[in-house]
């Protein structure tokens, strides 16, 4: 393995323990805060409405069943946080992003946007789906091991080493494959903003991504 890799790779582990050290060090030193009030009745009631309205698209309990829209369902809470207040702020702007999101977060307040994150986390996985077993297993290989040859870190350094996430870092076990190429190629061409991730992809072929995909689908 390169030295260079191995110091990249070392690097990109840093910057996410560091992150984590710092948050903790942040909490410890500042004073607990008192713990947020609970929902009113009319706030719960609203919550359950906005769920329906989210299953329009996420499908039931946030299991979508349409390629185009992400499964919610045990995705990490403070993923779902950081994306719906990107939405609702219009920081996020990729072409989809625009085009559902933007107006569906635009009213969204802060206790309802923490609500739906607790609420889509609790709910059971999706179950994958099984694709060509070849590529499949390409996938794996690079979720696993990144590619070192070309400083490209495994997947698995941020997102879990079964794609489960890990706080800000989404799961992305059982995620539709089409859903996640297209993000993987929003990101690369910096249609989404995302620099950490698009460091990581932008020397990514798109048969890579495809095989990274097959295997995450199929989770």
């Amino acid at each position: 393995m390169k030295l260079d890799y191995v110091v990249a790779f070392v690097l990109s582990v840093s910057v996410w323990i560091g992150g984590t050290v710092r948050a903790a060090d942040t909490a410890a030193d500042t004073p607990a805060e008192a713990p947020a009030p609970a929902m009113t009745d009319a706030q719960k009631t609203a919550l359950r409405k906005t769920i329906e309205t989210c299953g329009t698209c996420h499908g039931v309990n946030g299991r979508s069943i349409a390629p185009t829209f992400p499964n919610l369902a045990a995705q990490t809470a403070p993923y779902i946080e950081l994306q719906l207040h990107a939405f609702k702020d219009q920081s996020r702007a990729d072409p989809d992003a625009q085009a559902y999101m933007w107006g569906m977060a635009s009213q969204l307040s802060d206790a309802t946007i923490t609500g739906l994150a607790s609420y889509f986390a609790a709910q059971p996985a999706p179950v994958g789906t099984a694709g060509n077993v070849a590529l499949v297993a390409q996938g794996k290989k690079l979720f696993e091991e990144g590619v070192p040859a070309r400083q490209i870190p495994p997947c698995a350094t941020c997102h879990g080493p079964r794609a489960q996430g890990m706080a800000t870092f989404p799961r992305l076990a059982g995620q539709h494959a089409p859903y996640l190429l297209k993000q993987l190629l929003v990101i690369q061409s910096v249609l989404r903003t995302a620099p950490v991730m698009h460091g990581v992809v932008k020397d990514l072929s798109r048969e890579q991504m495809q095989a990274v995909v097959a295997y995450l689908g199929s989770l």
